[in-house]
């Protein structure tokens, strides 16, 4: 956008916000009517372990949201000499999944307990097995129940159940409603109905009958929003905690709060069916829109939908490049301790790249990058873990390519199940760290998948752009366009990305990789279970 149009925008609104909280990283996002970003903001934080559980205070959450919103403002104002203080529309998205509970006084009742605590087996195992449907650990209603089998005094006073965005949206517009995306990452949606499933509902009131809550589920959740529909308006004790300078105005429309797993569809133009997107970071998910649904119950695959509610096989991997992020901390750290300086990303480039010399069996060498438990694979708990024999062949080469694998090892388990389950893909499109670098991280990914991989142009954008998006489609939508045609037809139309197809040899080698990886997998169990 020419930066006269800008500033017009600016001026009378015609701009749209989209603001997500993901695991390292809070980002804004604002566009303009040609969807493309207009200005940014963000705001580094990390999770905290308290009490053995892995989450976030209220006040990091806010503190966070305002930091990454005033570094936004100064964009705008460095870039286009205009004051932010009205906006077209809102979307906010954050991490799915995860417990936040609420009195009737609107007060938290225990700690955030976010996605990466793999603490609910119990509940995820008996309410699996009571619905015949996958309940991950990761879900809220597997932290509920799991809450209720403890005996935990705070249920009982549970007035709000929801996520992280969920409960932001609320706090800035007084609506208890959550995308239907992230509402199929708290409890199982039905595909018809697109409301949540009224027979499992039933089935978990008459489980926990007898603890004679003042509540039922439904009493506690929230309502399930759809792209495309009004979500409330931001309030005026809204906008003054959003941007506490008191410049931002009330009444802005927002759109119903999105996970990130749906956002990043979004971003990706991978809403129809057939099409899937694969973010990988911190974490890593492949998100593949389904004709039908499986034909089996898998417990490493979730059953979510997209922001539309068309349902969608989600393969989540609490872990991906944090092990990989940390030896290339200790290669910085070398450096410097050398007194040599570098920059970061062409640090990233140059030990992504010698990976793509690594040997076809990365030459014996084998890693897990498990930080904390994960589900694919049956651990409750993780260690990071490297192991070598006597007789590997040590080069940074093969060093780089096993680690580079292993970030995407949980994934292909996953994958490699939908393919059992005869399930057609289109195409992939990749977003995350781990295509920042380029080729690299592209090319052993089209291996894993087994399909081509494209990283779009905007990949870099990711969620906070995809909630700008929905922002813009709930304002913007001609009668009767559907999401996907409105992202193909005008968000997408004539964008640039590369595609690479699957190389025989890398397929070759990651499936060699995949062989010891399974077959190591009880050296990390004994690792788990000797060093607590």
């Amino acid at each position: 956008m020419e930066k006269l149009a800008a500033k017009e925008a600016i001026r009378s609104g015609k701009t749209y916000l989209g603001i997500e909280l993901g695991s390292t990283r809070i980002k804004a996002v604002l566009i303009g009517d040609d969807y493309t970003p207009m200005a940014s903001g963000s705001h580094e934080w990390e999770n905290q372990l308290v009490d053995n559980i892995w989450t976030y205070s209220l006040e990091a959450i806010w503190g966070g949201i305002q930091d990454c919103y005033q570094d936004l403002v100064k964009d705008v104002k460095a870039k286009y000499e205009e004051e932010l203080t009205t906006i077209g529309a809102i979307g906010f998205s954050a991490m799915m999944h995860g417990y936040m509970v609420f009195d009737k006084e609107g007060k938290i009742l225990v700690p955030f307990r976010t996605w990466r605590n793999t603490i609910t087996g119990e509940a995820a195992d008996k309410l699996t097995e009571l619905f015949q449907y996958n309940i991950p650990q990761r879900w809220s209603i597997a932290h509920l129940y799991q809450a209720i089998l403890k005996g935990e005094e705070h249920v009982k006073d549970i007035d709000y159940m929801t996520t992280l965005e969920g409960y932001v949206h609320w706090m800035l517009t007084g609506e208890r409603i959550l995308g239907i995306g992230d509402c199929a990452g708290m409890f199982p949606i039905d595909g018809e109905t697109k409301k949540y499933n009224q027979k499992m509902v039933d089935q978990f009131d008459a489980l926990i009958a007898e603890k004679n809550f003042p509540w039922k589920l439904l009493d506690i959740m929230p309502k399930a929003g759809y792209a495309g529909e009004k979500a409330g308006v931001l309030t005026e004790a809204g906008a003054k905690l959003l941007d506490p300078t008191g410049k931002l105005q009330a009444g802005i429309p927002m759109c119903p709060p999105e996970g990130d797993a749906g956002t990043g569809m979004v971003a990706t133009n991978s809403v129809d069916k057939r099409t899937c997107n694969v973010s990988a970071g911190t974490s890593a998910f492949a998100m593949v829109v389904l004709e039908e649904d499986l034909a089996k119950l898998h417990r490493e695959l979730d059953m979510v939908t997209t922001p539309d509610g068309a349902p969608v096989a989600m393969a989540h991997c609490n872990n991906c490049t944090s092990d990989l992020n940390a030896w290339v901390g200790l290669f910085e750290q070398f450096l410097g301790a050398m007194n040599v300086t570098t920059d970061k990303n062409k640090l990233y480039e140059t030990l992504y790249k010698e990976a793509l010399k690594g040997d076809t069996d990365c030459g014996g060498l084998l890693s897990y990058n498990y930080f904390s438990g994960e589900h694919i694979t049956h651990f409750e708990e993780g260690r990071p873990l490297f192991v070598r024999t006597p007789d590997s062949r040590f080069t940074l080469a093969n060093f780089m390519r096993t680690h580079l694998f292993t970030s995407m090892g949980a994934l292909k388990i996953g994958m490699d199940i939908l393919k059992e389950e005869n399930v057609s893909i289109d195409s992939v499109v990749g977003h995350g760290g781990l295509f920042k670098t380029e080729e690299v991280g592209q090319r052993f990914m089209a291996a894993a998948m087994g399909a081509p991989v494209t990283v779009m142009e905007t990949a870099g954008e990711g969620g906070a752009w995809g909630c700008a998006l929905l922002a813009a489609y709930m304002q913007t939508k001609a009668e009767g366009e559907s999401l996907a045609d409105f992202l193909s037809d005008k968000v997408f139309a004539g964008a640039k990305g590369i595609t690479l197809a699957p190389k025989a040899e890398d397929v070759e080698s990651f499936e060699c990789f995949m062989k010891s990886y399974r077959a190591g997998l009880p050296i990390e169990a004994k690792a788990v279970e000797l060093h607590k």
